[in-house]
């Protein structure tokens, strides 16, 4: 064999080499994934001549498909806890517990290999069930919206499978007139993600 040929053999070898490198680097940035977050939520309730505690811990699961290495598509449910506000005279309380279900697509920008930020932004179905006692007095009044949310945070991949997340997620305008408003509610969570 020539040395022509040879040059030309141990060319198509190598980019036969590097497309497929390409193909499996590509196919490991793709799939489903799931995973689980915990942290705190915090409601932005008026708590004007009430004693109020606008915070819990929030937890949550959510599932997703992988479209590319920039680009995913996810579903989930976050249990943001309960909040309360409190008046002295006359002795009335207020409970709020909400949770909500999500659509969101999420785009990251990696850094490198291991470490990416990521945005969110999509739509929540969610539940404020409110109850009020006033005396001796006392009732309950759910509501139900769908609004935006969006959020922003970094991850962390230990390896292909496994990585962890640190982000910040706001709801907007969760609740409705029944339960006597609406509000803004945030989370800041840790999480962490498995892909299939």
């Amino acid at each position: 064999m020539s040395l022509k040929k040879t040059s030309i053999a141990a060319l198509l070898a190598a980019s036969g080499l590097v497309v497929s490198s390409a193909a499996m680097a590509q196919a490991k940035d793709q799939g489903f994934y799931a995973g689980a977050r915990i942290g705190q939520s915090k409601a932005d309730i008026d708590c004007t001549g009430a004693s109020c505690n606008d915070s819990d811990t929030a937890f949550g699961i959510f599932g997703g498909y992988q479209i590319n290495r920039n680009f995913a598509v996810e579903a989930g449910y976050t249990d943001f806890g309960k909040f309360n506000a409190t008046v002295t005279a006359p002795a009335a309380t207020l409970e709020i517990k909400s949770n909500a279900f999500e659509l969101v697509g999420v785009g990251a920008l990696p850094i490198n290999q291991q470490f990416s930020i990521y945005g969110k932004l999509g739509f929540y179905r969610g539940e404020a069930k409110a109850h009020a006692t006033l005396g001796t007095l006392s009732g309950s009044q759910n509501e139900t919206n769908t609004d935006l949310t969006f959020g922003a945070g970094v991850q962390y991949n230990f390896n292909p499978q496994l990585g962890v997340r640190g982000e910040w997620q706001r709801y907007s305008s969760v609740g409705g007139d029944s339960i006597g408003g609406t509000f803004d509610l945030d989370v800041f969570a840790v999480g962490v993600t498995y892909k299939f």
